[in-house]
């Protein structure tokens, strides 16, 4: 059973049909991404998946369990983590409050320090920065700090929306690094990213979206050598 399937899926902002029908899955510990141009549709999907938007027809099931349609933070307690794009941090609280604030679904104490100190071993820069105001970081520190926060949730699945937006192109690497980490320790992660190169090679699977419709779906080594994708989004060709 895929961890995330998501059938026919319609999402309406009044007369504007946002998305027609979108179906895709994503299988349990797996690194999916969904390519597609501005205004195509993805960050829609992603706010319906996670409670932000609603849907008006089709289904979202995740562990075989439909949510289309339920309360954010129950979505959030049943283990999906939202890090939407812009970062949206808490630029006056400190690093540690901000993942603080990402684990209030997380009752036990002991719970949450153990999840903080996971987040500063794989940020080694946040833990550096513990003290510091989140406004006062880096942008590729707050993204970090971003995807620390939606990791306080202790999801199973990171839905990630356009990570690497406006970072210079060694952090855009770090970045990725650290996604294909919090991959590795078996958190599936869904990523929608304008950089269709570099999400394809951190990918195991790929959808390219237009117009609010998946188009192509294939296994992300495919879709970098498949010539529509290279000369729509990868400058090839």
């Amino acid at each position: 059973m895929n961890l995330l399937e998501i059938a026919d899926l319609h999402v309406h902002y009044g007369a504007i049909h946002a998305l027609k029908g979108v179906s895709l899955s994503v299988a349990e510990g797996s690194l999916v991404t969904l390519i597609g141009a501005n205004g195509a549709g993805k960050t829609t999907l992603l706010n319906t998946i996670s409670g932000a938007v609603p849907g008006s027809g089709g289904s979202v099931l995740f562990r075989g369990e439909e949510i289309l349609n339920e309360l954010p933070h129950l979505i959030t307690r049943r283990g999906i983590a939202h890090v939407p794009e812009g970062r949206k941090i808490f630029s006056e609280l400190s690093v540690e409050d901000n993942l603080n604030v990402g684990a209030y679904i997380q009752k036990d104490k002991q719970r949450i320090r153990t999840l903080i100190e996971r987040n500063y071993e794989l940020f080694p820069r946040l833990a550096e920065r513990r003290r510091q105001e989140g406004g006062s970081l880096s942008g590729g520190e707050q993204q970090m700090l971003a995807i620390a926060r939606g990791l306080m949730s202790d999801p199973t699945l990171l839905l990630l929306d356009e990570p690497s937006l406006g970072l210079a192109p060694i952090l855009v690497e770090t970045v990725f690094k650290l996604i294909s980490d919090i991959n590795a320790m078996g958190v599936a992660v869904l990523l929608v990213e304008q950089n269709a190169n570099v999400a394809l090679q951190t990918a195991t699977f790929g959808y390219v979206m237009e117009t609010g419709q998946i188009t192509i779906a294939d296994k992300a080594s495919a879709l970098l050598n498949n010539p529509a994708v290279q000369n729509a989004y990868l400058g090839v060709g």
